[in-house]
């Protein structure tokens, strides 16, 4: 099964981007052919239809090939202000964009249709980062996609990974194994129907 797996952040020493880290090790434990990329990598200015009409941007069209590839994704969300990041949402927004002057790519959900993703979340807080993942399942779901019903929510990630950015706690990772097994056997179900 190809998994892809992303945080919604571009920060230096982001809780999500580590959770990241850890969940692509762990599916590999599994067997999945994991692709982890950082969103950093990939040159998407702000949204906006008149730059687009001059022509979708180059990383843009890379990530959306990305994206269509994997038939299942973990995403993992920070929280801001009680919403996943701007940086997320300006991702599913330039990828979801029909390129009307490429028949590959006028269908703005053929990057998302019928993914199954996962969500996970990190945060210093109380919740973990649990309202991001409630903002983001409707905007995955207006994209088509399946989201499984298993998630996870780290709070107080300050003290929740080592120096090596491995998880502390065996509960933690058994909650974040249990997201991916479910996303890994709803792709494979999904991607063979």
């Amino acid at each position: 099964m190809k998994l892809l797996i992303f945080a919604g952040s571009t920060r230096q020493h982001s809780h999500n981007r580590k959770l990241a880290h850890e969940a692509a090790a762990m599916a590999r434990e599994r067997g999945a052919e994991v692709t982890h990329i950082e969103l950093a990598d990939f040159d998407i200015p702000i949204y906006n239809a008149d730059l687009e009409a001059t022509g979708t941007p180059p990383d843009v069209m890379r990530l959306k090939q990305i994206l269509y590839e994997h038939p299942a994704w973990i995403i993992c969300s920070p929280e801001y202000n009680g919403s996943y990041t701007a940086l997320l949402k300006n991702t599913i927004d330039w990828a979801s964009s029909p390129v009307k002057s490429d028949p590959d790519w006028v269908d703005g959900f053929k990057f998302s249709r019928g993914k199954v993703v996962g969500i996970l979340s990190a945060s210093p807080g109380a919740l973990g980062g649990l309202r991001s993942q409630s903002h983001l399942a409707p905007l995955l779901l207006n994209s088509q996609c399946w989201v499984a019903p298993r998630n996870f929510a780290l709070n107080h990630a300050v003290d929740a990974f080592d120096e090596h950015g491995a998880l502390v706690a065996e509960t933690h990772r058994q909650q974040v194994q249990a997201v991916i097994d479910q996303v890994l056997w709803a792709g494979a179900r999904l991607a063979s129907a």
